[in-house]
């Protein structure tokens, strides 16, 4: 995974990132290279849950996205990715004022290994056991 990608393309995943649920959710896609994609979400009270840490469905949203973003820079652009399962680790109650998601392709189709931090801290690791690529048709 030596090569990079297009700058047009960064720049179609990048808006292709935040649409529907996820700009709802206010992720935006921030690095974007090869086999790697990095997202960012500033942290609002709508993203809190009744204790005020940050929802764990925000942060599994935001590592299962961020993850299937990271496959679609190794893809052809006539492919799809689905995420047929995962498993999250939770480290830690997560608070602040943001997170930042990178995720990275160890091995294309296969596995990636995404991590969601705060200002300082590691919250969560996130593991994809499976992914799907379904050609456009």
């Amino acid at each position: 995974m030596t090569e990079d990608i297009s700058e047009e393309k960064k720049r179609f995943l990048a808006e292709d990132f935040s649409q529907g649920f996820i700009a709802y959710c206010q992720f935006e896609g921030k690095v974007i290279r090869r086999g790697y994609f990095q997202s960012r979400v500033e942290i609002e009270n709508h993203h809190r849950q009744q204790d005020g840490f940050i929802h764990a469905g925000v942060m599994a949203t935001m590592a299962d996205h961020t993850a299937g973003y990271a496959a679609f820079t190794v893809v052809e652009e006539s492919f799809q990715i689905l995420t047929i399962e995962f498993k999250i680790n939770f480290l830690k109650p997560a608070h602040g004022d943001c997170l930042i998601c990178r995720s990275r392709v160890i091995r294309e189709g296969k596995m990636n290994k995404t991590r969601i931090y705060g200002e300082e801290n590691l919250y969560a690791y996130f593991s994809v056991g499976k992914e799907k690529e379904y050609q456009k048709v």
